[in-house]
């Protein structure tokens, strides 16, 4: 089974991005879009306190009257995170996504964050997890690819 850790060993940039709790929605947007991230974790003191997502914004902000140069990113963010180790199975984070309504789980590791995996990125990883068994699959069926 694949763990987290094939998703930051992967990845070309693990880079983490933040923004401080008193900066505003509109600069969390643009470290979100100079990133092309959809998340960015938010930080009192040098300690993370929550995440802020794209979908934060489409549901709290504007809509609702918040404009995002006059919003704190405190007042949009998610508090309750779950987070995953590098260990953990990719099938788990997707249970955790589904049951807990999220779609970033920062990766933890010796108490720092690592990175993140989005739900776009577990679904990639999924699929080429399951193009592997297909292929493994095949070539015991038909008694291929041994030895090669």
């Amino acid at each position: 089974m694949t763990t987290v850790r094939k998703i930051i060993d992967e990845k070309a940039r693990t880079e983490v991005f933040t923004v401080p709790a008193n900066e505003t929605v509109l600069a969390a947007l643009q470290v979100m879009e100079k990133g092309n991230v959809g998340a960015v974790l938010v930080t009192e003191n040098e300690k993370i306190i929550g995440i802020f997502t794209e979908r934060d914004y489409a549901r709290q902000g504007e809509i609702k009257g918040r404009l995002a140069k006059d919003t704190l990113v405190s007042e949009l963010m998610s508090k309750q995170m779950v987070m995953v180790k590098p260990e953990t199975l990719l099938t788990e984070c997707a249970e955790l996504m589904y049951k807990y309504h999220v779609r970033h789980l920062p990766i933890v590791e010796n108490d720092h964050v690592v990175g993140i995996v989005s739900i776009r990125r577990l679904a990639e990883a999924l699929i080429e997890q399951e193009k592997g068994a297909v292929i493994k699959l095949e070539h015991y069926i038909l008694g291929t690819g041994y030895g090669e």
